[in-house]
C-alpha cells in the first residue's frame, strides 16, 4: 500500500483540521491503517489506528476524544478529524499501515506527511 497524505495547514488552538489519506493497492481494504506523527525533535508516535472494516479503533492517550480516525475502503481513502487543537498536536502527521507487533522504527517505508502547526 502506497500512500499520500494531505489537509495538513496552520490553526489557532481550540480549531479543527481534517487530515487525508490517500491509499493505492488492491489491499488496502483488508488493511488495518493507522495515523502517527512526529512533533518537532521527537520520536515518530502512534496517533489512531483503526480494523480493516472500521469496527475498531484505538486512539493514543492524549488524543482521545479529540480525534476520529476513518475508513472509506470503497474510495481507498483514510481520514483524520482533529477537533480541540493543542499547540502540542503540532507535528508531521503519517498514515500507514498498521502492525500491531511492529514500532514505528520497524517500519520500512512513509509518504511525504503533511505538516500540522497549532499555535496558542
Amino acid at each position: 500500500v502506497q500512500v499520500a497524505e494531505s489537509g495538513g495547514g496552520s490553526v489557532q488552538a481550540g480549531g479543527s483540521l481534517t487530515l487525508s489519506c490517500a491509499a493505492s493497492g488492491e489491499s488496502f481494504s483488508e488493511e488495518s491503517m493507522a495515523w502517527f506523527r512526529q512533533p518537532p525533535g521527537k520520536e515518530r508516535e502512534l496517533v489512531a489506528a483503526i480494523s480493516w472494516n472500521g469496527g475498531r479503533t484505538d486512539y493514543a492517550a492524549s488524543v482521545e476524544g479529540r480525534f476520529t480516525i476513518s475508513k472509506d475502503n470503497e474510495k481507498n481513502m483514510l481520514y483524520l478529524q482533529m477537533n480541540s487543537l493543542k499547540p502540542e498536536d503540532t507535528a508531521v502527521y503519517y498514515c500507514n499501515v498498521y502492525y500491531t507487533s511492529y514500532n514505528v522504527h520497524q517500519y520500512e517505508s512513509w509518504g511525504q506527511g503533511t505538516q500540522v502547526t497549532v499555535s496558542s
